[in-house]
Formats: structure tokens, C-alpha cells, sequence
């Protein structure tokens, strides 16, 4: 890439040792290689507040992982399978998101599952939230098990490498897209 795009990581599983941070924060390392400025926001933390309305206050974090979702170029989300749908803790997240702001922006995903199941229907409804927000989604997702993952670490190099893909690919696009 030319110059470097805001790029913002979301990993979307509220649970504090879940295995969606561990893809998600080898997808932060590895982005982050590739451009400077790029933040990851980790729901594990459970620092976002619950979505109250649009007139209560809320505090910093929240506001800081919307404005940040806003400001990037490019979004990375990864999101585990719960009950055939993706995390509500997303869906959380972006009720704070302003579609009028995020117009282009290009974003990639990683779905996580305990088995080999629901991975097109979760993506179809991780796409259709983001074309609310007028976002060119990677039609090329990244679908993991979870016996990808072993003693907290991605175990095989071609998950890796898939991945890291997902990342270039989607940087990529974003690169065309301001060329445009």
C-alpha cells in the first residue's frame, strides 16, 4: 500500500478467554506489521457499556472504540458462532456506530465455530449489518474451528497464513478503492 489506512481489529466474543482473541490478536500483530496505525478493540475487556440510547452518556472507551470504528479505513472482525447467530456483543458495539460516518470503508471477517456449521449463514448477517453501514465487505471470509486453536495459540500454519491473507486482501481492496 501507498500510504497507510486507519485500520481498526474487532474481536467480537464478550468472553474473557475466548478463542476469537487469540485469531484476532494474531490478525492485530500481523496488520499491524503491515500498517502503523491499526487498533484493536477486544469486547473480552468488557469495557463497552451496554447500549442505552442515543441520549445517555457513556463512558470513555465506548466512545473511543465507536470513534475509532468510525475513523478506520478498514475494519477486521472476527466474530464467534453463538446460537446460529454472531456475537451480540457486535451487534452491542455498533448500535454506537453512525452509518452517516462510515460510508466505504472495507471491511474483512474471521467467524469462529466449535464445528463446520453456520459459517455462510453468520457471515450472510455479518455482511447485512455492514451494508447498513454502506460498508464493501471481503466476500472472501476466513472460517476456523476451534480446533484450530490449541494451548492458547493458532496451531497450524495454514490458518495462519489464511489469515494473514485476509488481512492483505482486504488492505488491498482498500488501497484500489481510494485509488478510485
Amino acid at each position: 500500500m501507498s500510504k497507510d489506512v486507519k485500520v481498526v481489529i474487532i474481536s467480537a466474543s464478550p468472553r474473557k478467554n475466548g478463542n476469537t482473541q487469540i485469531l484476532m490478536k494474531y490478525v492485530f500483530e500481523y496488520a499491524k506489521s503491515k500498517n502503523t496505525d491499526t487498533k484493536l478493540i477486544n469486547l473480552a475487556d468488557g469495557k463497552i457499556e451496554c447500549y442505552r440510547g442515543p441520549e445517555e452518556e457513556y463512558n470513555e472507551y465506548t466512545k473511543a472504540a465507536a470513534n475509532d470504528i468510525m475513523d478506520a479505513d478498514v475494519w477486521l472482525i472476527g466474530s464467534p458462532i453463538y446460537n446460529s447467530f454472531f456475537s451480540s456483543a457486535l451487534k452491542n458495539l455498533f448500535e454506537y456506530v453512525n452509518y452517516k460516518k462510515t460510508e466505504g470503508k472495507v471491511a474483512g471477517m474471521v467467524i469462529l465455530a466449535s464445528g463446520n456449521m453456520g459459517f455462510i449463514d453468520v457471515q450472510t448477517l455479518i455482511t447485512q449489518l455492514l451494508s447498513y453501514f454502506r460498508v464493501i465487505t471481503n466476500p472472501k471470509a476466513v472460517f476456523l474451528t476451534t480446533e484450530s486453536i490449541s494451548e492458547n495459540t493458532i496451531s497450524k500454519d495454514e490458518d495462519k497464513k489464511r489469515l494473514s491473507d485476509l488481512v492483505d486482501e482486504t488492505l488491498k481492496m482498500a488501497s484500489k478503492l481510494q485509488q478510485g
